[in-house]
């Protein structure tokens, strides 16, 4: 490898670290801002849709979707809609970084998914992740699962929904790609974006919820929400995937769980023992060793 391949590897390896750390603070922004779960899961998509619609407008080769390629992208942007709804709903019941390492689960889900659904062979990796996976979620939150209150054990429900659903997302966007049309992944993630915003607007609705920004300093959280991790995150991940060595992606992604336990603790003051760091340990090495098993 010359110095120059050298230079661009360690450069898309800086990205792929700083879109992680950015994508960490999703959960962050939904706990500071003054809005419902619902609420803030609209305007990230909205606001990020409409920055990334705005970025297509300066770009002149966007190859737009539509046909089949549209419909799938359609799919996806009501399961990230899905997705959100349940995770938000995580965030606000057990925390930050819980909720985001349940999400992380998702790798297990795609795992079960390949055998379920296209034939694939698990692997020993895949067997012994989610065992790994389970026991280091016990430790976290304790083997006495009638001993938690009630709404934890929602926010625990529904972090594992937020896996389900972020695992269809993933499913329905890996179908916009074989369709034969080639879309730039900007538009493609605008697209899906701006779906997930209606039905995010429709569930609101139907729940009840206000769409409401109560104060411009909401307003600039959830645009600064929507930017990091809508756009920025998902551009800097996405833009730097394919130059980083397979083996050092799954390492350098676990930033996102990580950092949110981080913040969990030293923003929200979550009391987290020795026991609760094994099983942080243990859940992502089982996250870790479920992405590497294709």
């Amino acid at each position: 490898m010359s110095a120059s391949d050298d230079s661009q590897q360690a450069s898309a390896t800086l990205r792929l670290a700083a879109g992680a750390a950015m994508i960490s603070l999703a959960p962050v922004f939904v706990r500071i801002v003054d809005v419902p779960p619902t609420a803030s899961a609209f305007y990230r998509t909205f606001f990020g849709g409409l920055i990334l619609v705005a970025w297509l407008a300066i770009t002149p080769r966007r190859n737009l979707p539509s046909g089949r390629t549209l419909a799938w992208l359609a799919l996806a942007g009501v399961a990230f809609a899905a997705d959100l709804w349940a995770w938000h709903r995580s965030i606000w019941y057990v925390g930050p970084g819980l909720a985001t390492l349940l999400a992380n689960f998702q790798v297990f889900v795609l795992g079960l998914a390949g055998i379920w659904l296209f034939g694939e062979t698990g692997g020993w990796r895949l067997w012994l992740a989610i065992p790994m996976a389970l026991i280091g979620l016990a430790l976290i939150i304790g083997f006495e699962w009638s001993g938690l209150s009630e709404t934890y054990r929602w926010g625990i429900a529904f972090g594992l929904l937020t896996a389900v659903f972020y695992s269809s997302y993933i499913l329905a966007l890996r179908g916009s790609r074989h369709t034969g049309t080639p879309v730039s992944p900007a538009a493609g993630m605008a697209a899906a974006s701006l779906v997930s915003a209606v039905a995010l607007a429709g569930a609101a609705t139907a729940g009840g919820e206000s769409l409401a920004i109560p104060s411009a300093g909401d307003a600039g959280l959830l645009a600064a929400y929507a930017l990091v991790a809508q756009v920025l995150g998902w551009i800097l991940i996405s833009g730097s995937l394919k130059q980083v060595p397979a083996s050092r992606v799954g390492v350098i992604l676990l930033l996102q769980p990580t950092l949110a336990f981080v913040w969990d603790v030293l923003f929200f003051g979550r009391d987290f023992g020795v026991r609760e760091l094994a099983g942080a340990v243990l859940a992502l090495t089982a996250i870790y060793i479920g992405s590497r098993r294709a």
